[in-house]
């Protein structure tokens, strides 16, 4: 386990409030996974012995104490960025506030993928 978050006197895992996060956003329209699940990334840490680290699907850190959020998610094609980074700070933002009961400082959105339909 790494190192808790310690935030409005309680001691909170990172994996805890990114278990948060993510169920939050899973349910955003227009989100197809949270974090890195790329198929090609999988494949390669299958099939050698590399094994290609994925980075967290949300990172959380204490500013004024208040929580800062960067989610990493990967989108469904035809759903406008701006409109989706919205709807994902306020899921969070949301979640965050009903669950652990703290202020959310910010929620920066990467988009680290896009799902095509199939044609």
């Amino acid at each position: 386990m790494t190192e808790e978050i310690k935030i409005a006197g309680i001691g909170i895992a990172p994996e805890v409030l990114s278990a948060i996060v993510s169920r939050a956003v899973e349910e955003v329209e227009g989100i197809a996974t949270v974090g890195v699940r790329d198929i090609a990334t999988n494949l390669v840490s299958m099939l050698s012995s590399k094994n290609v680290p994925a980075g967290p699907a949300v990172e959380c850190s204490v500013v004024d104490e208040k929580l800062a959020i960067t989610v990493h998610v990967t989108v469904f094609f035809g759903y406008p960025f701006k409109k989706l980074a919205e709807s994902i700070r306020e899921a969070t933002a949301k979640a965050i506030d009903a669950q652990v009961g703290v202020e959310v400082e910010s929620v920066d959105v990467c988009i680290d993928g896009l799902v095509f339909p199939k044609e």
